[in-house]
């Protein structure tokens, strides 16, 4: 059996009062896969914040080799060998991969002040070789793709000698080669003694790659065992404590004839070109199409956010257009802001009145945020107090749904809503999606997630190199055919 390296001993911590974890103990074994597994607020970031010395444990200690272990900074759990791999990754895009790999610790000449830059390229060869990477030292990581930046973000978590490595989320913006080719990577290390914590929502991910198993609720541990323990059924039950037998929700309503939104061929150089589509009231309209197939910058347009060379863009109704950014983080929030805050950013002339000057209603305001953060259930401090920076995930992303819906526009614009985030989240945006679409709401949902269309939509439009490839009523709704749109027109595709 392999010998045991990281040790949590009955950690506790807890924010304004909230228990974000509860007596949590778990070993890590070398040449080990640990999955972690919870649902958003579970606590799975702020053991790891404790691991990586971001915060100390209120209670409890560590053990790293048999060795008490306390960090006190990030950089003291780096020196000991702990490194991360954030879901947003943590490099400079304007400075080439060898000035990331040493930012903070370039070589120095032998007896001089100055920086070795023969050693800086000699030892980012040897490590980019280990990830095989093979792109050039000098390249600016802007250039990359996001599995590329990826493989540098683990290239320089190896040269620092880590032999720890914490991947959060790591597969959320990759493609399926790019996935598959970081499985590779994960397996590699595992075979040479690197230990991993493998953290994801994407439970089959979690299923294939893990040795052992450990579920996270509320704070506190409530699985872990080997692999062989946990199917999928049993991980997502204990996740969520209870049997969610029905992830879809079934359509309550039909689409009404009265259209919400009209695209009339709006074109744009080198982006989209001649996209026409409607959208009714009460209707769910999915937008599919691999990475690059412009989905993304087709709802910029339409919200505004990007200009557009030709087209119309009418609205049916004057409520008004929402639009939930995949982005959430640097678009969606403003993360040093608290929750109050941000969701009441978008409707805080509706809660004005006059009185002199106009000035804001804060007890009606306050009111009204509460209610729609209680109804979407997301796991907050008081919202006066608590940052938006300091939520999970998926309780940043239902802000910012929260957001939204207090603006009752009667159009919905969804890009990745679902990503990122644990699966009994998901269930509650999917029944959000019906429920609005239940009040007569129009609603584009745009996904990577086909499987998730083919069950929420009325309607998939699919879109290739910048044009529309397909459109699916639910009747026509063909995995195989619905796919073979998306590569229509795709670069590198052989078909035309």
């Amino acid at each position: 059996m392999s010998k045991t390296v990281l040790e949590f001993d009955h950690i506790s911590k807890s924010f304004f009062g909230v228990q974000a974890l509860q007596d949590v103990s778990l070993t890590l074994r070398q040449g080990h896969v640990l999955g972690f597994v919870g649902e958003n607020g579970a606590g799975k970031t702020t053991l790891m914040n404790i691991l990586g010395g971001v915060i100390p444990p209120d209670q409890g200690k560590m053990k790293l080799k048999g060795k008490d272990y306390a960090p006190r900074n990030p950089a003291e759990a780096a020196r000991a060998g702990v490194a991360f791999i954030h879901q947003e990754l943590n490099l400079f895009t304007n400075l080439s991969i060898a000035d990331n790999l040493f930012i903070d610790r370039f070589p120095r000449m032998p007896g001089l002040p100055f920086i070795s830059k023969r050693t800086i390229r000699r030892k980012t060869v040897e490590q980019l070789k280990s990830v095989n990477l093979d792109v050039s030292c000098d390249m600016l990581v802007e250039r990359l793709s996001p599995g590329e930046r990826q493989l540098v973000e683990i290239a320089k978590a190896l040269s620092t000698g880590a032999e720890i490595i914490i991947f959060d989320e790591p597969t959320t913006s990759l493609t399926a080669r790019e996935t598959k080719r970081l499985f590779a990577l994960i397996e590699r290390l595992r075979a040479a003694g690197k230990s991993i914590i493998y953290i994801s929502h994407n439970l089959g991910d979690v299923l294939y790659l893990a040795d052992e198993i450990v579920v996270i609720r509320d704070g506190i541990v409530v699985g872990t065992g080997p692999k062989e323990q946990f199917p999928i059924n049993r991980m997502i039950s204990l996740m969520v404590g209870r049997d969610i037998s029905q992830i879809y929700p079934p359509p309550t309503t039909k689409p009404s004839k009265e259209v919400a939104l009209e695209v009339r061929g709006l074109s744009q150089s080198g982006v989209v070109r001649n996209i026409s589509f409607t959208l009714h009231r009460a209707e769910v309209l999915g937008l599919f199409g691999l990475m690059g197939s412009g989905r993304t910058e087709l709802a910029r347009m339409i919200f505004g956010l990007d200009a557009f060379e030709r087209g119309t863009i009418l609205l049916g109704s004057r409520k008004g257009m929402a639009f939930v950014t995949e982005n959430r983080r640097e678009e969606g929030l403003l993360m040093d802001a608290c929750i109050l805050d941000n969701v009441a950013l978008v409707s805080m002339p509706k809660y004005t009145c006059w009185r002199g000057l106009r000035m804001v209603d804060q007890p009606r305001l306050r009111a009204a945020v509460r209610r729609v953060v209680d109804s979407l259930r997301i796991k907050t401090g008081p919202i006066e107090r608590q940052l938006a920076k300091n939520l999970s995930g998926g309780n940043q992303q239902k802000t910012v749904i929260a957001k939204w819906l207090m603006s009752k526009s009667s159009v919905f614009i969804m890009d990745e809503p679902t990503r990122g985030i644990d699966v009994g989240a998901k269930v509650e945006i999917y029944k959000l999606i019906n429920d609005l679409a239940g009040r007569g709401t129009a609603v584009l949902f745009i996904s990577s997630e086909l499987e998730e269309l083919m069950a929420c939509c009325d309607r998939i439009l699919v879109m290739s190199n910048g044009e529309i490839q397909g459109r699916f009523g639910r009747a026509e709704f063909d995995e195989e055919q619905i796919l073979h749109a998306a590569f229509r027109g795709h670069k590198g595709h052989g078909g035309n």
